[in-house]
């Protein structure tokens, strides 16, 4: 595993969130790294901070201290206009919920990440064939969202989320939605794929089966990143 460079470098980053009495203190002083093919489970309860962090890493919040390397690139100082340009490029997001855009077929949804940035119809259209047939969806390519099941609509979201091969994934409870053996098919293609792609991945659940198939666990204690 590469040493060098953190896919995902958080340094002294603190967030808070405005009160009337007092701020409320999210994150404090908080230092995490994540490694290129590394999978980390995020594993803490409700309201200690989880989607903050991963909204922070994604660079969709900015920190109200320290710093956020992407790759190695420091992302504090950033515009609007090159923070999504770097999400577009660098960063792939997984939800709990799909968000498909229904109108659209799966090998749609998948496409259009990669039009946006740039890549030719084509190229597109092959590499979102890949990514799907790779994650059991190679004879749904042409159906909407409304024709296919719960896990077949987030093994869509997850190939979209790799369309344009980010070096980091970032997924909030992508399998919280599912029934227990939906759910354990939908994390597998995620690991398999997240494995075969050796990007680094974070993924928040509250399932402690799942989080011990990956790497290592982490939990969100005071406002610091530390071991589970």
């Amino acid at each position: 595993m590469q040493r060098e460079t953190p896919a995902l470098f958080l340094s002294q980053v603190e967030r808070f969130y405005p009160q009337t009495d007092a701020p409320l203190e999210i994150l404090r002083k908080a230092d995490f790294a994540l490694w290129p093919g590394e999978l980390v489970a995020l594993v803490a309860p409700s309201g200690t901070g989880k989607s903050t962090l991963l909204h922070v890493a994604g660079l969709l919040e900015k920190p109200d201290a320290g710093e956020v390397f992407v790759g190695g690139m420091a992302t504090a100082k950033l515009d609007d206009k090159g923070r999504t340009r770097l999400r577009r490029t660098e960063i792939g997001f997984v939800y709990q919920f799909h968000h498909l855009l229904p109108e659209f077929s799966a090998l749609e949804n998948v496409v259009l990440p990669q039009r946006i940035r740039g890549l030719p119809k084509q190229l597109a259209e092959e590499r979102a064939a890949e990514l799907l047939t790779f994650l059991g969806l190679g004879a749904r390519l042409d159906h909407l969202p409304g024709e296919l099941s719960g896990g077949e609509q987030q093994r869509v979201a997850i190939g979209r989320a790799m369309a344009n091969t980010p070096r980091l994934l970032l997924a909030d409870e992508p399998t919280g939605n599912l029934d227990p053996h939906t759910s354990l098919h939908v994390f597998s293609t995620l690991v398999a794929l997240a494995r075969a792609s050796g990007l680094a991945a974070l993924i928040a659940t509250h399932n402690l089966d799942l989080a011990r198939r990956m790497d290592r666990q982490v939990t969100i204690r005071d406002g610091l990143v530390v071991p589970l």
